[in-house]
């Protein structure tokens, strides 16, 4: 089948099954957690399996049902967006030391911020795919962006001078939140907002200013995740777009990934010292994805330049970079800080 000029669109019934799946396995999430004091690393590292073993299930229902070659473009889109969100949840750590959050509050914040990103991935998914549709330029334009977040990579790994902490609790998301809700500026218990009948009058004089409610420091925290991971799906749906640019296998993909990164936010807490080449191999991806979506644009709207890469070598080239990153991590550690 030539992939070129069909298109998966939308089949109603992996529609279903995919809103079906996506729902449960979040109900079933939040049910299991629901009476949890502390989320420990054996258990992240369980929810982290079921997710992925999730994703590589409607992988083989899509390659079953349909075709594998629809079923490697959602596998790569799927891959590259898990991998980059490794970065994204190395800000997360970062954002929640400023606000000195730990523990529990942290799996609630999280959720509510992935439950956000789920709404804003459609978003941003239907607008980037139609642009792709409307020219075959636009892909021009997506390479670009592709490949100015893999330099922004570079020149960040860099930099490995302990620089200074940036101080998220002066975010721009966070002065913006303190305008239209006064701020109540210590944690009280897992709450986003506090009533003021709720604080004592020694408390009240910690106010921002007075007010029937009062936003915590761990929803002004989660503004900051929401307002991060804006920033980070600039960079992930043009990448994955330039991997797969059917609306229905891109979201798919990135929904999967998504799903499972607060699992993995907590194993990768652990973990993220050992892979210390896995970055490496995500700048190595972004320039392939970059370059691959020029090449595709320019056969689309210039001329045909005789080079075609086809999904399933995009998805062994995707998944041997990041296994290469993972065994170089293994093989040579670094130095111990």
């Amino acid at each position: 089948m030539d992939l070129q000029t069909h298109h998966f669109g939308f089949p109603l019934e992996t529609v279903i099954i995919f809103f079906a799946v996506v729902l449960l396995s979040i109900y079933l999430d939040l049910f299991a957690h629901k009476n949890s004091k502390e989320i420990s690393v054996a258990d992240s590292a369980k929810w982290s399996a079921f997710w992925i073993i999730l994703a590589m299930g409607f992988y083989a229902y899509l390659g079953l049902r349909f075709n594998w070659e629809w079923a490697d473009l959602y596998l790569a889109g799927y891959a590259l967006e898990k991998s980059l969100s490794v970065d994204n949840l190395m800000v997360f750590m970062a954002i929640f030391a400023s606000f000195g959050i730990k523990g529990i509050l942290q799996h609630r914040i999280l959720y509510w911020g992935i439950v956000g990103a789920l709404v804003l991935r459609a978003i941003f998914v239907a607008i980037g795919t139609e642009l792709f549709f409307a020219s075959p330029y636009v892909g021009f334009i997506f390479a670009a962006f592709v490949i100015w977040s893999g330099i922004k990579m570079l020149q960040s790994s860099g930099n490995n001078d302990d620089e200074e902490l940036t101080d998220y609790s002066q975010h721009w998301s966070v002065k913006l939140t303190g305008k239209f809700s006064p701020i109540y500026p210590k944690l009280f218990a897992e709450k986003f907002f506090v009533k003021a009948k709720e604080l004592s009058q020694s408390e009240l004089a910690n106010v921002t200013r007075q007010g029937a409610f009062y936003a915590t420091p761990a929803f002004l925290c989660l503004m900051a995740i929401e307002t991060s991971d804006i920033a980070f799906a600039f960079d992930s749906v043009p990448a994955v777009i330039a991997v797969t640019q059917e609306p229905l296998l891109v979201y798919a993909a990135m929904i999967f990934a998504i799903l499972g990164l607060r699992s993995l936010y907590f194993v990768l807490a652990a973990l993220t010292k050992y892979l210390v080449h896995l970055e490496k191999a995500v700048i190595v991806l972004l320039f392939f994805i970059g370059a691959k979506m020029g090449i595709q644009s320019y056969n689309h709207a210039i001329a045909d330049s005789g080079i075609h890469i086809s999904p399933s070598l995009s998805l062994y080239i995707v998944l041997g970079t990041l296994a290469a990153g993972v065994i170089a991590s293994l093989l040579f550690p670094g130095e111990k800080e």
